[in-house]
């Protein structure tokens, strides 16, 4: 008998590892940073950025590549990013200018507004 319950707390012990797992999405992560413009590298479409004492670069899409000039260097802005993981710097979602002039304050994912 003892172990007919060792092997059913085995089984029971998986069944939940493996619902808990296919439950457990596996999408990315989204993040606002609220940042000054440091740099704009237009040939990798990137911009780097600065937030509790780090200092790195997010990456325009296709979408924003056309637009990432319009940005205000030293302006602030907020950013929504979606978190890649470690290999590949996060990649913008929206922005909002909050100072500095730009004819592009809000970009949606689409366009500019």
């Amino acid at each position: 008998m003892p172990s007919r319950r060792r092997l059913f707390s085995y089984g029971l012990v998986l069944t939940l590892l493996v619902a808990t797992l296919i439950a457990t999405p596996a999408f990315a992560e989204d993040r606002s940073f609220y940042s000054p413009v440091i740099y704009i590298d237009k040939e990798k479409n990137q911009i780097l950025i600065s937030t509790s004492a780090n200092v790195f670069y997010i990456e325009a899409p296709d979408a924003a590549k056309a637009h990432l000039e319009k940005l205000p260097l030293s302006g602030l802005v907020d950013f929504v990013v979606e978190m890649r993981g470690d290999d590949k710097p996060p990649l913008i979602k929206t922005w909002k200018v909050k100072s500095g002039e730009s004819t592009c304050m809000y970009f949606n994912g689409k366009e500019c507004r």
